[in-house]
């Protein structure tokens, strides 16, 4: 597991990179390029902070969280500033002790999230390695929808070795949620995990379908914890946020899948995301393959993102 672990904190690291050199170098040059702390030092690191998507609210409540801590600290040099800022960007992105509570419970995971942003890849990823820690795993295939959905996701159960319910393309998803809760209790499984429809761009009729599908959970499987996460592309920057506004209207989100950060200069989304919606980042990706999703670790995340030694500590 320790050896997981590394292997998944080398691929961050290597994902991050383009984040990392469009962000954390600029902000390396004006720790070294200033003498001293003035205003003209807080502006550009707060452009920086807001051109790397990490948004303009918290990149504001960021720079007013250095500004008081060089105050009460008596700090001079602006070097001494960067592990104030490493400690306040990893502060906004803790996860509480409960985040992950229903994998230890018989639980009903509904996965949203618009379509091309890796969400029905992420069902089967969660589905094996859920099925590999062990436990009793069901998914059901209630994006009935989008073409080819339904084939995609049973490649993916059928790689995981879990069980899928299924019915035909453009049948109705709740009936299909209603077969799986069915299922789930015959079967005694631990976790059902929902892959569901994107439609975002018809919002009325997505917020009706997921309200009958909640709707239908709620009856038919009462005892079951829940579980609402939603399914962001890290590569659409602060399009992503936008996602996430929506999708809080027309669903209780609990969580924050955020995929592709291998592949873009936008990582700084992941702390917009918590600190301006609320919204915890649960499960990060970083690749093709089923460990390439992994729980998101703070300190994980900002050490990829700065490049810091495993074995160091930046606690302010």
């Amino acid at each position: 597991m320790e050896e997981k672990k590394k292997g998944f904190f080398s691929k961050l690291v290597a994902g991050l990179s383009k984040t990392r050199n469009a962000i954390v170098s600029s902000i390396e040059n004006v720790f070294l390029g200033y003498n001293s702390i003035d205003e003209d030092f807080y502006e550009e690191l707060e452009e920086i902070l807001i051109m790397g998507d990490i948004g303009i609210k918290t990149s504001s409540n960021i720079i007013e969280e250095i500004k008081t801590k060089v105050k009460d600290l008596h700090i001079k040099d602006p070097s001494e500033c960067k592990e104030i800022l490493i400690s306040s960007i990893r502060e906004r992105m803790e996860l509480c002790a409960s985040a992950y509570e229903f994998e230890n419970r018989k639980s009903v995971l509904l996965i949203i999230g618009v379509n091309g942003v890796g969400k029905t890849t992420s069902v089967g990823k969660l589905a094996g390695q859920f099925k590999q820690a062990g436990r009793r795993v069901l998914v059901a295939a209630a994006d009935t929808f989008r073409a080819g959905a339904i084939e995609q996701l049973k490649e993916w159960t059928y790689r995981a070795g879990v069980d899928i319910i299924a019915q035909q393309e453009g049948s109705d998803p709740a009936a299909v949620v209603y077969d799986a809760c069915s299922a789930a209790k015959a079967r005694d499984v631990d976790l059902l995990i929902c892959d569901t429809a994107g439609r975002l761009h018809n919002k009325k009729n997505l917020m009706e379908e997921l309200k009958k599908i909640n709707r239908i959970i709620d009856k038919e499987y009462p005892d079951a914890y829940r579980e609402t996460l939603l399914v962001l592309d890290g590569t659409t920057g602060q399009n992503a946020i936008e996602q996430a506004k929506q999708f809080s209207e027309v669903a209780d989100i609990t969580g924050i899948i955020l995929t592709k950060l291998d592949g873009t200069a936008k990582g700084g989304i992941a702390v917009a995301i918590q600190a301006e919606l609320g919204l915890p980042v649960k499960y990060i990706g970083v690749g093709e393959k089923i460990d390439d999703l992994n729980k998101f670790n703070p300190k994980e995340f900002v050490d990829a993102l700065f490049n810091i030694e495993k074995s160091s500590t930046l606690d302010v």
